[in-house]
């Protein structure tokens, strides 16, 4: 066996890694419970091709509720297609400032969770309204008005994500998560909805998976958080406040309507938006009705009120819903964390 090589004086110390940086690689624990909610996920991992999509007959719809349908999935890829990529970047600056390894992990899941619910879109709209969304070219004003309204709810999409792909390295773990938050408890109260109303099994099979995703989904965010929480100073916590705010404006128009003064949308847009919303509720999709819908962000508003009253943060005024809270100044795209 070859003798080692060991220069004279010892050998020479590696340069230190410019930070941020995925290197040195380690796998430090500090949380034992996010580590065992990753060992979970990797128990629960489902398949979206394995749903019953033989039982989706476009066949069994009339053509508004399927262009009903197809709407509603394409407003919830707005929200769901960006999961991916927001919990990918997330990963990598998880990766970047070696936070403790199952931070790393969680957000990994979160990223093949959000890939699934993305793909429950997709196979929905391919399947009843084979082009959606946009690649179509509508025949009737009624598809006219949802090409139409699908290309603006898009450019709103594509102003957050800039906004967010700033925000990453811009945040704080406690501002990023309380949009986190936000966004999987609206989730999570969302599905709970959608699987106990919809008519049709394919529905509920996914409603109930994405659900029991989306709770798990929240347990991270807020095992997280109460980690991260104390120490928080006054600015920190007044920026929370303003994400609550944001994520409220944002998360409004797959959990209710989008309020008015911030969105990007032509006049026409609200009343088509809910005469398409209507055709789905009408195929049984399980669209909850307006103030079904409205009574659901109280109760997702009073669940995350409650949580971060307790942090010494203040929570903003909901004046859309009579909730009453701390003022916020009207937000620019920059402060919307995008997530779903």
């Amino acid at each position: 066996m070859a003798d080692l090589s060991i220069p004279e004086g010892g050998f020479w110390p590696a340069p230190e890694i410019p930070q941020p940086n995925i290197y040195p690689m380690e796998w430090r624990v500090e949380t034992g419970k996010l580590a065992a909610i990753y060992e979970k996920s990797k128990r629960t991992v489902w398949n979206p091709a394995d749903l019953p999509w033989d039982g989706l007959d476009p066949g069994d719809f009339t053509v508004e509720q399927r262009l009903g349908i197809m709407y509603w999935f394409s407003v919830l890829a707005n929200f769901d297609a960006s999961g991916p990529a927001v919990f990918a970047r997330a990963t990598i600056q998880a990766f970047e400032k070696h936070e403790e390894d199952p931070v790393r992990k969680c957000f990994f899941s979160i990223t093949r969770d959000e890939m699934n619910h993305e793909e429950c879109c997709q196979r929905t709209i391919a399947r009843l309204w084979p082009g959606g969304p946009l690649d179509w070219v509508p025949a009737t004003d009624l598809e006219r008005a949802a090409h139409n309204n699908i290309g603006w709810l898009y450019h709103n999409g594509g102003r957050y994500w800039t906004g967010y792909s700033g925000a990453v390295g811009k945040y704080s773990l406690p501002v990023l998560f309380t949009s986190f938050m936000m966004g999987e408890m609206a989730a999570s109260t969302l599905f709970r909805g959608m699987a106990t109303g919809t008519e049709h099994p394919v529905f509920s099979e996914m409603f109930h998976r994405i659900g029991r995703d989306e709770s798990r989904h929240l347990q991270i965010c807020m095992t997280i958080l109460e980690n991260e929480w104390p120490g928080l100073t006054d600015d920190t916590r007044s920026l929370i406040t303003r994400q609550l705010r944001a994520g409220f404006v944002f998360l409004s128009m797959i959990l209710w309507e989008p309020p008015g003064g911030f969105w990007e949308l032509p006049p026409y847009f609200l009343h088509n938006h809910r005469v398409l919303m209507d055709h789905a509720r009408d195929a049984g999709l399980g669209v909850l009705s307006y103030e079904e819908q409205a009574e659901n962000w109280r109760v997702a508003m009073a669940r995350i009120r409650a949580i971060v009253e307790r942090w010494g943060i203040e929570f903003p005024a909901i004046p859309e819903l009579d909730i009453e809270g701390v003022e916020v100044d009207f937000l620019d795209p920059e402060d919307i964390i995008p997530v779903f």
